[in-house]
């Protein structure tokens, strides 16, 4: 096994691929495994009414987040990994994300205050739509994208998984009745700003990364290289993070709640596979092997397959395991449905920026979600307008989304005759 991995890495852009890799699998299984831990627990302690109200605010303030990351995940990972050995580069391009980023936060603090004070949908509970809040804030403030575009992931993976476990320990401490549902945000958001905070002290000291002001046109010009993927994220959230904020709207609390812990353990399954997505986007788009992505992604696919097979069988064991007699079948039920989307998804996402986007077509991955948003709005709309919206109708239409997002991204695949090179 050892000799295979040496076999493997025999250059020094695989070790780091292969470094990268193992540091983002560490942080992705914390970032995910931590949260399942506490979700049983805060559906027992909170009720599935309360769960709901806070799945509700957590996805009404991911609209937020993407407006705040403004795709620079993606534009600002892959500058970086080309002109990393460019430090005049790197700085203009740390410094300009980092200023854009707290305009947004502004801007977004201000949308906020606009929508929470004029509907009384969201005025009832204002103090959870702002604490909650906290969380676009550090989203802001955590810089993934630089050492994900410097190949240097060990550093954000301590960082991380430290603040996650400090204040997932916090939540089985403090969360000890229905009432204290609005804690959560605020252990959750502290959680990303103390990491944050950390992370750019690294960046400063390690990486002797200075933050210089930029002009004006500077800060366009980014902000207009990055629009192309940001409308992807915001398309891309229409049909996974937004459909529970439609249900809020739609239905009540308590169907958010039944439908987001199916949805937090299908968004689990997706970020096995987040590692490779990370790892794989900043080598390709330097490296171009489309050799040995081809094999990782026939690997990922064969698992992914084999994985959900499993889990269709014993999912019932696994909601009696975490859930004990708390909910009803309700949410396995959608657990199942879901589970048929990922088949889907996983291979859509691989082929989405860790090979097209990587190797310069990420207009064609943006197209493919951007389609499958306008196909999930108008297909909800037609529910909604015939009074079908329910857990079940809204899990349907994902799979229908996601089909629709990867055949596009076969064809544009197939049309540039990627997959022979």
């Amino acid at each position: 096994m050892i000799r295979k991995l040496k076999n493997i890495a025999n250059t020094d852009a695989k070790k780091r691929l292969l470094g990268n890799f193992f540091s983002l699998s560490v942080l992705q299984a914390f970032t995910y495994i931590l949260p399942l831990l506490t979700l049983p627990y805060l559906v027992r302690v909170l009720g599935v009414d309360k769960f709901g109200l806070v799945m509700f605010a957590q996805s009404f303030l991911m609209f937020f987040t993407i407006l705040v990351d403004y795709g620079f995940g993606l534009s600002a990972t892959r500058e970086i990994s080309i002109y990393r050995d460019n430090k005049a580069k790197v700085t203009e391009i740390f410094s300009s994300v980092m200023m854009i980023k707290f305009i947004l936060v502004v801007v977004s603090f201000i949308l906020l205050s606009i929508i929470v004070f004029t509907f009384e949908k969201f005025s009832t509970n204002w103090e959870l739509y702002y604490l909650t809040f906290l969380y676009v804030v550090g989203q802001a403030m955590f810089p993934v994208w630089y050492f994900q575009g410097m190949e240097r992931m060990k550093y954000i993976t301590i960082v991380n998984i430290t603040s996650k476990i400090l204040f997932t320990v916090l939540i089985f401490v403090v969360i000890q009745s229905p009432n204290d549902y609005i804690y959560v945000p605020i252990l959750n958001g502290f959680g990303l700003i103390v990491g944050g905070i950390i992370s750019l002290f690294i960046i400063y000291k390690t990486f002797n990364q200075p933050f210089v002001l930029q002009s004006l046109n500077t800060l366009k010009i980014y902000f207009k290289d990055s629009s192309q993927f940001f409308l992807s994220r915001v398309s891309v959230s229409i049909y996974t993070s937004a459909n529970a904020f439609v249900l809020g709207l739609m239905t009540n609390t308590t169907m958010v709640g039944y439908y987001s812990i199916a949805e937090k353990l299908y968004m689990a399954i997706q970020s096995f596979y987040g590692p490779v997505t990370q790892a794989l986007y900043p080598y390709v788009a330097k490296e171009k092997n489309i050799k040995l992505f081809k094999k990782i992604f026939t690997l990922a696919v064969v698992l992914n397959t084999l994985g959900i097979i499993f889990l269709y069988f014993a999912g019932n064991y696994i909601f009696s395991l975490l859930f004990t007699n708390n909910i009803g079948t309700e949410s396995l039920e959608v657990f199942h449905i879901l589970l048929l989307s990922a088949l889907v998804v996983v291979p859509s996402i691989l082929i989405g920026y860790p090979f097209l986007g990587a190797l310069g077509f990420s207009k064609y991955a943006n197209l493919s979600v951007i389609y499958g948003s306008l196909f999930h709005i108008i297909g909800l709309s037609i529910l909604s307008l015939f009074g079908y919206i329910t857990i079940y109708s809204v899990a349907f239409m994902v799979i229908a989304t996601e089909i629709l997002v990867l055949s596009s991204r076969i064809y544009w695949i197939r049309r540039n005759l990627l997959w022979k090179k």
